[in-house]
């Protein structure tokens, strides 16, 4: 097999299939990139069982063809040292030669026919939805999703498609965030998507799609890509009956002032009071340093009591780099409860310190 490619050409494409490869044992076929040619186009694909990509190319040169695989990282960092010229890329003796000019290069290759196979969409279902505002509201509740939680379906996004709406969901047990986009569906499904995967996807996919799934995998497919990813085999908890249904307060807030006065307070402490007074919201740093931060926005609340929550400044700042709006709507009921911020169709249930 010999194939011919521009520098920029193949570097774009082992940059954007370097997260899918395995990266903690060389020895596995997993660590490496798979290489092969058609009549005029190359498939290239990556994978570490778990979630992989194929991208198909035709801006190869396809001398011979066939197929080889080579360790994607190694492969990387040869191809990044190489001039802005065309590379060549030859399987000579069960090696991959690299070639520029004057320079060569030589990688072990593994048998190419041992490479895990990808799934079809062959018999697979579809689903009905608004792929760029699925994408769109993914990237809203990322923040929220928990890693390396020993429940395992709390390390991932819970896909909950209903009759007239679909529920995007995700928690690290001290918030809850929740992003609903409508849609039209015959039948109720619930997927819960591994967020190494929720996180390549906002990478990869920035115009139409088609998303196609089983019992184990999704599939998404466009032009330039072919992505899927295992599903999380587990139970997500009831998210439903953790968003507040009545609220004692309710009041709208400029996202502006309030990300300001977050972020002043924050260069003390990341934990954080708010006060809610009648003409102003006070804000605190909590320090046990004898260090103090404060300010405040004056602002009419409606609120005749004084009500202060204490809580990790962080969830709040997540929730308002997602807000699209100038103002966006906190919900309150003690200051010992959950309480929920909102920008229209999305939401955070955020819990307070409580001392």
């Amino acid at each position: 097999m010999k194939i011919r490619a521009q520098k920029q050409v193949i570097e774009s494409i082992l940059i954007n299939l370097q997260p899918f490869l395995e990266k903690k044992d060389a020895s596995q076929i997993t660590s490496h990139i798979y290489f092969e040619t058609g009549e005029d186009d190359c498939i290239v694909r990556a994978t570490d069982n778990e979630i992989g990509l194929q991208i198909v190319t035709r801006e190869f040169e396809i001398d011979h063809p066939g197929s080889f695989t080579a360790n994607g990282k190694k492969l990387l960092d040869i191809i990044r040292i190489l001039r802005d010229d065309e590379i060549v890329l030859e399987l000579f003796d069960n090696a991959i030669m690299i070639k520029q000019q004057h320079s060569k290069f030589k990688l072990p290759v593994f048998d190419a026919e041992a490479f895990p196979a990808f799934p079809t969409v062959d018999d697979k279902p579809k689903i009905s939805l608004d792929s760029m505002n699925l994408i769109r509201n993914l990237k809203k509740i990322t923040p929220a999703i928990d890693t390396n939680n020993p429940k395992y379906e709390l390390n991932g996004a819970l896909i909950n498609i209903k009759s007239d709406t679909t529920d995007l969901v995700g928690t690290d047990t001290r918030r809850l965030a929740v992003a609903t986009i409508p849609n039209n569906s015959e039948q109720e499904l619930a997927l819960i998507l591994p967020k190494k995967a929720i996180l390549e996807i906002q990478k990869l996919f920035l115009d139409k799609i088609e998303i196609h799934y089983d019992e184990t995998t999704l599939i998404i497919t466009n032009d330039d890509y072919f992505f899927f990813t295992r599903l999380i085999n587990g139970k997500f908890p009831d998210y439903e009956r953790i968003i507040p249904k009545t609220l004692k307060y309710q009041i709208e807030l400029p996202k502006k002032e309030m990300l300001e006065a977050i972020r002043m307070v924050t260069t003390i402490a990341n934990d954080i009071k708010i006060t809610f007074l009648s003409d102003a919201v006070l804000f605190n740093a909590l320090s046990d340093d004898n260090v103090e931060a404060k300010t405040e926005i004056e602002l009419e609340t409606g609120i005749n009591d004084r009500f202060e929550i204490s809580l990790n400044s962080r969830y709040l700042l997540d929730f308002l780099a997602q807000v699209d709006h100038d103002r966006f709507t906190i919900g309150l009921n003690d200051s010992t409860l959950p309480f929920l911020v909102r920008d229209e169709n999305f939401i955070t249930i955020i819990m307070p310190i409580i001392a």
